[in-house]
């Protein structure tokens, strides 16, 4: 993603090698789907079970919300990379929640830019935060041991 720039700062890649326009897009459209499976089973859900208010009136109408998650976590994984070349840190190296939050907290950001009403009311609760962040914890550490065990990752997270 980064094709081999440096920041001027320090002389380290932007992102590193393991950032690549092919899987920041892979990863948004493979995620879509299950978004998808989250906005329909959140549909379903009776209003006094429901954790998170509904995202939107039909699985239709979620496509755009979904999506702004979807593209937003890459967005957060890039920028986390960003952030781990800037503490020296080796790509691919595991970095407790730096791996983890800005994956989680740019889609929430982009999302109350874009839609303050719909996010601040899915997000704007301590029930909110803990689905997304327990969801996408365990969503994420999932897909990492799938993408490692069919050799899509040289490391398991």
């Amino acid at each position: 993603m980064d094709l081999g720039r440096t920041w001027p700062g320090d002389g380290r890649r932007l992102l590193g090698p393991s950032k690549t326009w092919s899987g920041f897009f892979a990863g948004a459209l493979l995620a879509m789907p299950v978004g998808l499976l989250e906005a329909q089973l959140i549909l379903w859900a009776p209003p006094n079970l429901a954790l998170v208010p509904r995202w939107a009136p039909s699985l239709a109408a979620a496509v755009p919300v979904v999506a702004l998650v979807a593209f937003g976590a890459m967005a957060g994984d890039a920028l986390g990379s960003f952030v781990k070349r800037r503490l020296g840190v080796g790509s691919g190296a595991r970095t407790l929640l730096l791996d983890q939050l800005p994956f989680v907290l740019v889609p929430i950001g982009l999302g109350l830019a874009a839609d303050p009403a719909l996010f601040a009311g899915t997000f704007g609760s301590w029930e909110g935060v803990l689905w997304l962040l327990v969801l996408t914890l365990g969503l994420h550490w999932a897909f990492n041991q799938v993408g490692f065990r069919a050799g899509l990752k040289k490391v398991p997270w």
